[in-house]
């Protein structure tokens, strides 16, 4: 079994190439179809995709090559953190298989970005202990959040859009009220930002500790003098999960719509091997049911709907398109 080379380079979907095994069948997508003829036998052919996905314990047994597949093959790209290369997948179509923050997913979709969404979760966590106050400036709770000056990463990290939803709908802050602080811009290029760009060169957990910024969302570190804004945030997220069924999903996987439309096979082949891999982890992959993962897509689409993120809230099967719907059921 070998792969055959890109047609052209400038392209990321690999696929074979006339020189090298001669006349296509028309249904070459088949995998049966897929298979080079020589006097000495028949070698098959794989089409080799260009991913980015991160090192989770669910992405494990993939990433290392315990899964095989006679179809498709992984070029991996390596980011550090995984998210870096989120804008590139965005903006410049850089992957035809790619890890996603599902609320960059949401706003690309808004926005028409050609890729769709995989029904497979990769990383998920409860929010509550992502958010920290300076305890030097007097004791914070959530609800006290209204008027102050708060930092985050980019205001539209899904983290951030996560635990604005729980202070707004939970809480009763009014987010409109927060001086907000971001640090980075969105990964879709269109969106409009119209919060305060700290100073090139600040870091936000400095500022927190310094005094210029009250309260951080999405860190988590331990500092003199600084706070989780949830004191029993394990009590919290217990009580939170009571009340909603919902585990937050934070990154997803999604496909070039390119590779969908024109090798749904390879997308179905793809997603065989993400949900194989998950289920051979030892633990701490997040497990989903397809009810699971409809919830915390619904609550995620609400508050990010809420939050002006994206312009209206999306059905969760206007995520997938043909081929990945049944993918999800």
């Amino acid at each position: 079994m070998r792969s055959i080379a890109c047609d052209n380079p400038g392209t990321r979907l690999c696929v074979p190439h006339r020189a090298d095994i001669g006349s296509i069948p028309n249904n070459w997508r088949d995998k049966k179809a897929l298979e080079e003829r020589h006097e000495d036998g028949v070698e098959e052919v794989t089409i080799r995709l260009r991913t980015l996905l991160g090192d989770h314990p669910g992405t494990a047994a993939l990433k290392n090559g315990s899964i095989k597949s006679d179809l498709v093959e992984f070029d991996f790209i390596e980011y550090s953190p995984t998210n870096k290369g989120f804008k590139p997948m965005v903006r410049e179509q850089a992957f035809d298989v790619s890890e996603m923050a599902i609320v960059t997913y949401l706003m690309a979709k808004s926005f028409a970005k050609p890729m769709v969404l995989l029904p497979d979760v990769v990383v998920a966590r409860f929010q509550h202990g992502h958010a920290l106050y300076n305890a030097k400036q007097g004791t914070l709770k959530p609800a006290d959040l209204n008027g102050k000056r708060i930092g985050i990463r980019s205001f539209t990290t899904t983290t951030g859009a996560w635990l604005r939803g729980i202070l707004a709908n939970d809480y009763a802050v009014d987010l409109n009220s927060i001086h907000w602080v971001t640090f980075e811009d969105a990964h879709v290029a269109e969106f409009h930002d119209t919060t305060e760009r700290a100073p090139k060169g600040k870091e936000i957990i400095q500022m927190l500790v310094d005094g210029e910024l009250d309260a951080a969302l999405g860190e988590k570190v331990e500092r003199p003098g600084l706070k989780p804004l949830f004191t029993d945030a394990v009590a919290e997220e217990r009580s939170w999960f009571a009340k909603h069924g919902v585990l937050p999903i934070n990154h997803m996987v999604v496909v070039s719509d390119r590779l969908s439309n024109e090798h749904p096979d390879a997308v179905r082949e793809v997603q065989r091997m993400l949900r194989e891999s998950a289920a051979r982890a030892p633990g701490g992959a997040p497990k989903f049911s397809p009810e699971a993962t409809r919830r915390s897509l619904e609550l995620i689409i609400r508050y990010t709907a809420q939050q002006g993120l994206i312009p209206r809230p999306f059905a969760v099967d206007e995520l997938y398109d043909d081929v990945t719907r049944t993918l999800s059921l």
